[in-house]
């Protein structure tokens, strides 16, 4: 029954969709039939992102999710939803002892209280048809911190504990909520680990995946099956994408 893999006839809204994962989830999405709204702060390339995209209907808006006061208002303007594609974030690495509380606050609030914020005026506005499925993106490092990545661990643990905790809230109305931790994966983020740590260190990282280092086709396609009623059985579950990556590599 390979219908139940299409995504024909769901309207989705994908954050994040500028660049990155967020931008190849949005390819991949409406490659599989569905209508899309995408949002990013940057309003050129999320242009981009809409002229990869078979026509059918597709909207973009720039929107800062920061701006979390702004929330009800962009949300008045979206059509009833099926899915939700959370692929916005940031990755800042910083030993503990160098955090500062302003910093922590940019990430914690773009990483976790954004997504959170925005699911509650979907749900508040009741843009969230049933049998809706959420998808956010998390982290490995939710469950495995590094050194250095303090703030982004707990910020993804954060939005994985988020998650488990809307699928208990509303699976009486058929309204999925899981989350994706990938590992690596070849995105603007990776070209910046490479800037930030030695040669050295990154070849060892990279070495220590049994297949290979992700590329964010891999994200996008386990997002499409989280959205999809292929996967009408699964909620409050994470999906570790990683390569075959052993623990503390």
């Amino acid at each position: 029954m390979t219908h139940n893999f299409s995504l024909t006839g769901k309207t989705i809204l994908v954050t994040g969709g500028s660049s990155g994962i967020g931008r190849q989830t949005a390819v991949t999405l409406a490659k599989l039939g569905a209508k899309l709204i995408i949002t990013g702060r940057n309003t050129e390339q999320l242009q981009e992102t809409l002229s990869l995209l078979p026509e059918n209907g597709h909207l973009s808006t720039s929107f800062d999710l920061v701006k979390t006061a702004q929330l009800p208002e962009l949300v008045a303007g979206l059509p009833p939803l099926c899915g939700l594609a959370h692929c916005a974030g940031i990755w800042k690495p910083c030993p503990v002892k160098f955090l500062k509380e302003q910093a922590l606050q940019n990430l914690m609030h773009l990483n976790f209280v954004a997504p959170v914020m925005l699911t509650a005026e979907l749900l508040r506005q009741k843009k969230l048809l049933p049998g809706s499925s959420l998808v956010y993106i998390s982290s490995v490092a939710a469950q495995h911190p590094y050194k250095g990545g303090s703030a982004y661990s707990a910020s993804k643990a954060a939005l994985e504990a988020f998650s488990k905790t809307l699928a208990l809230e509303y699976a009486g109305k058929n309204i999925r909520a899981n989350c994706i931790a990938p590992a690596m994966v070849k995105t603007p983020i990776f070209d910046d680990t490479l800037n930030t740590v030695s040669e050295q260190f990154m070849q060892a990282h990279v070495s220590a995946y049994p297949l290979r280092v992700g590329v964010p086709d891999d994200v996008a396609y386990a997002v499409a099956y989280l959205l999809s009623d292929a996967s009408g059985w699964i909620t409050g579950s994470v999906l570790r994408l990683d390569g075959g990556l052993t623990v503390g590599s």
